[in-house]
C-alpha cells in the first residue's frame, strides 16, 4: 500500500506543480478526484495569501543555493515537526511548492536565451519538487496518510469543507485546518 501511496502522492504533486507552471489557458483534466480537489483548494489558498506565499518562496530561493529540494524538505520537516499534520497543512505545502516551482521556472526563463519558451516546457523542477513531496508525505508521513484514509480521505475533507463553507470557498475551514501552516512557513523563512 505504501508504494501505491507514494505513487499516488507523486501523481497528485506532479499534476498540481505542472498546473502551476503552465501558461494560462485550458488545463488538461486532473488525473483523479483528489488531484481535482487539490487544484481547487490550493489555488484558492494561493489566491487568499498570494503575497505571503510569493514572499516566502523568494526568501527560500535566496537561501537555498542550487538545491531547492533539500531546502523544501527542511521546510516540510519543520512545518510539521510538532506532529500536528492535517489536511490544511498538506494543502499549504502543495500551495507553497506550487509557487516555488513557478518562481524557479520564471528564474530559468529569465536566464534562458530561449525567452519565447512557454512556462511548463521545462518539467525538471516540477518533477524533482513533486518527488520531494512524495518522498515526505508518501513515505515519512505514510502512517498519518493511512490513518486519514489516504488521498480518498483528502477528497472527503474537500467535500466536507465545501458543504460546511460553500459560499466562501472553504476559507474558514481551510484556515482552521491549516493551523499554523502559513505562520509556520513565515517563521521558518525568517529565522
Amino acid at each position: 500500500m505504501s508504494c501505491g501511496l507514494w505513487k499516488e502522492t507523486l501523481v497528485l504533486a506532479e499534476d498540481y506543480l505542472c498546473l502551476c507552471c503552465t501558461s494560462p489557458g485550458p488545463a488538461p483534466p486532473p488525473p483523479s478526484e483528489s488531484a481535482a480537489a487539490m487544484r481547487r483548494i490550493a489555488q484558492d489558498m494561493e489566491t487568499q495569501h498570494q503575497a505571503r506565499f510569493h514572499s516566502l518562496a523568494q526568501t527560500l530561493l535566496r537561501q537555498c543555493g542550487p538545491d531547492p529540494c533539500s531546502s523544501l524538505r527542511k521546510v516540510m520537516e519543520e512545518l510539521v515537526g510538532d506532529g500536528r499534520l492535517n489536511w490544511g497543512r498538506v494543502v499549504s505545502l502543495f500551495t507553497f511548492t506550487g509557487v516555488l516551482a513557478r518562481q524557479l521556472q520564471e528564474q530559468r526563463l529569465g536566464l534562458d536565451p530561449r525567452q519565447g519558451q512557454e512556462l511548463g516546457q521545462e518539467p525538471g523542477n516540477c518533477r524533482e519538487l513533486a518527488e520531494t513531496i512524495a518522498d515526505y508525505l508518501g513515505e515519512e508521513k505514510k502512517d498519518w496518510l493511512l490513518e486519514n484514509d489516504g488521498w480518498e480521505g483528502f477528497c472527503k475533507f474537500s467535500h466536507a469543507a465545501r458543504e460546511v463553507n460553500h459560499d466562501s470557498s472553504m476559507k474558514t475551514v481551510l484556515v482552521a485546518a491549516a493551523g499554523v501552516g502559513l505562520a509556520g512557513l513565515t517563521f521558518l523563512m525568517v529565522r
